[in-house]
C-alpha cells in the first residue's frame, strides 16, 4: 500500500505524536513493505533526509510564541499537495486535527483515498492553556471537530480518549487503536544503568521514583511533589528523577526547593537518547504518573517494558488495563493518597518488583505489534472504500474547504491576541488557493 502520514509535528520537534509518526513510518516500511510519505510543516534549517520514506515539508510560519514551540503549517500549499497527490496514496492517515487534517481533506479530493484520523491528545486542554476558556476556546474547538468529523474513520488511542472526544462535540463512531513503545521488552544491562545515573545520588536500597514527560502542571506534577513532601515527613527515604523539560519547569523546581526536596528530587532535563532513558527506567523502582490529561500514557508502557510498575489515577486513560496491586497501582487524585501508597508499598520492595514484572508481561505493547494492527485495518478500509462504503459520506468541494480555512482564520482573528501578520498571511494563502482552484489545479 501507499500510505500518507500527516502531522503538525515532526523532528526537529519531538513530542509524543511526532514519535508516533516516526514509528508508524519505520514499521510500515520495514515490516510491511509499504510505501510511505510524510507531510509536515517545515522548520528552518531542518534536515528531512535520511528517513526510510519521503518527507514533504510544507511552508509554515512562526507561531512558536502563540503555540508553545510549534509552527503553523500552510495546508493550502499547492506544490506540496500536488507532490503528495502524485504519490498516489491508498490511505491518508492524519494525526492532528488542525492543518494536517485540512490538508488530508484536500488531498482526498485529488486522490479519492479514504482519510483516517487518530485522536492522540486532549487538545481542549492545550487550547485553553493558549487562549483561555470561554468563547475563544469554543471557536477553536469547533474548527477542530469539524475537521475530525469529515474523516472516514476516527481512531482513538484509548477508550477514555474516545469519550473525551465525544464530550467536545464529536458525534461519530471511533475505533480504539493503541500506541506502542519502541523499547525492547527487558531491562538494560548493569553497565548501561550505572553510566546513565552516575550523576545522581541514588544510594543502594533506597527506592527510586521516576517521571518522564513534559514538565507541565496539568500532568499532575505538583501532586507528586506534595506527596513526596508528605512521604518524607512520614519518614520515607527515597529519591526521585524528573526527566523532561517544559513551560512549568522553573515553577516546579521552586516548589521542590520550598518543600526542601532538592536533596531527593533531581531534575535531569530532557533525555533524547533512548538507550539512556531505557537504562534510567531500569534503575527506577516505581513510575509516578498521576496525569488525567494523557490519553494513552506511552511512558507507562515504556516503564513496563523495563519491568517498572506505575502509580496512576483511578479512571484515567493511562490506567486502562491496570489492576491495582497486580500490574500497577491506582490511587485517588490527591497527594495524600500517593503519599500513603508510597509509604505502604515501599516496605516490601520485592513485591513492588513483582508488580513490575507483571506490568512487563501484561501491558507492554511494541510498536511493531501496534502498527501491525493498524496496517491490517488499512487493508480493510481500502476494501471498504473500493466497495463504495464511504461514498455516502458528505464530500465538500474544494471551494468549501478553502472557505473552511477562511472561517478558521476568522476564528483566530476573534481570539484577539494573535498577531496581525499571522492573520494577513492566512488570508493571502486563502486567496492564492482560490486562484489555484479556478485554474483547475485541484479538480
Amino acid at each position: 500500500m501507499n500510505i500518507c502520514l500527516l502531522n503538525d509535528s515532526f523532528p526537529p520537534v519531538i513530542d509524543g505524536v511526532a514519535n508516533v509518526v516516526l514509528n508508524y513510518g519505520r514499521a510500515l516500511t520495514q515490516n510491511h513493505g509499504a510505501n510511505v510519505i510524510v507531510g509536515t510543516p517545515k522548520y528552518p534549517n531542518a534536515d528531512y533526509t535520511g528517513y526510510p520514506y519521503k518527507v514533504v515539508p510544507y511552508p509554515s510560519i512562526d507561531t512558536t510564541g502563540i503555540i508553545d514551540g510549534y509552527r503553523a503549517g500552510n495546508s493550502l500549499s499547492a506544490r506540496e499537495i500536488e507532490e503528495i497527490a502524485e504519490f498516489g496514496p491508498d490511505i491518508i492517515h492524519t494525526h492532528c486535527p488542525a492543518s494536517s487534517t485540512l490538508m488530508a481533506r484536500i488531498l482526498q479530493h485529488s486522490t479519492g483515498a479514504p482519510v483516517v484520523f487518530t485522536y492522540h491528545t486532549k487538545f481542549d486542554i492545550d487550547i485553553a492553556r493558549a487562549v483561555g476558556d470561554g468563547f475563544r476556546k469554543k471557536e477553536v474547538i469547533k474548527v477542530m471537530i469539524n475537521n475530525i468529523s469529515a474523516c472516514d474513520e476516527v481512531w482513538t488511542v484509548s477508550q477514555g480518549a474516545g469519550e473525551n472526544l465525544k464530550s467536545l462535540g464529536f458525534e461519530g463512531d471511533y475505533r480504539v487503536m493503541p500506541n506502542g513503545v519502541d523499547f525492547a521488552r527487558g531491562r538494560a544491562d548493569d553497565a548501561a544503568v550505572k553510566a546513565a545515573v552516575k550523576e545522581y545520588d541514588l544510594p543502594p536500597g533506597v527506592p527510586v521514583f521516576l517521571f518522564v514527560g513534559r514538565l507541565v502542571k496539568y500532568k499532575g506534577l505538583p501532586l507528586i511533589l506534595e506527596a513526596l513532601k508528605m512521604a518524607r515527613e512520614a519518614g520515607l527515604e527515597f529519591r526521585m528523577l524528573m526527566v523532561g523539560s517544559g513551560p512549568d519547569e522553573e515553577e516546579l523546581k521552586k516548589m521542590a526547593e520550598d518543600f526542601r526536596l532538592t536533596d531527593k528530587v533531581f531534575f535531569t532535563g530532557p533525555i533524547r537518547d533512548r538507550e539512556v532513558l531505557r537504562a534510567i527506567n531500569t534503575r527506577a523502582d516505581l513510575f509516578l504518573f498521576p496525569s488525567t490529561y494523557d490519553t494513552n500514557g506511552i511512558v507507562v508502557r515504556e516503564a513496563a517494558a523495563c519491568g517498572l510498575a506505575s502509580v496512576l489515577i483511578k479512571g484515567s486513560c493511562a490506567a486502562e488495563g491496570i489492576a491495582h496491586g497486580r500490574n500497577g497501582y491506582l490511587i485517588d487524585e490527591a497527594p495524600e493518597a500517593m503519599a500513603k501508597l508510597l509509604t505502604d508499598i515501599c516496605k516490601d520492595m520485592d513485591k513492588v518488583a513483582e508488580v513490575g514484572d507483571h506490568a512487563m508481561k501484561e501491558i507492554y505493547l511494541s510498536w511493531d505489534d501496534a502498527v501491525k494492527m493498524a496496517y491490517e485495518r488499512y487493508g480493510e478500509i481500502r476494501e471498504l472504500a473500493a466497495a463504495g462504503e464511504y461514498l455516502n459520506r458528505k464530500r465538500e468541494p474544494v471551494d468549501y474547504l478553502i472557505a473552511a480555512a477562511a472561517d478558521a482564520a476568522e476564528a483566530f482573528k476573534r481570539i484577539g491576541d494573535v498577531p496581525k501578520h499571522f492573520i494577513t498571511h492566512i488570508h493571502e494563502e486563502i486567496e492564492a488557493a482560490r486562484d489555484r482552484m479556478e485554474g483547475q489545479l485541484w479538480q
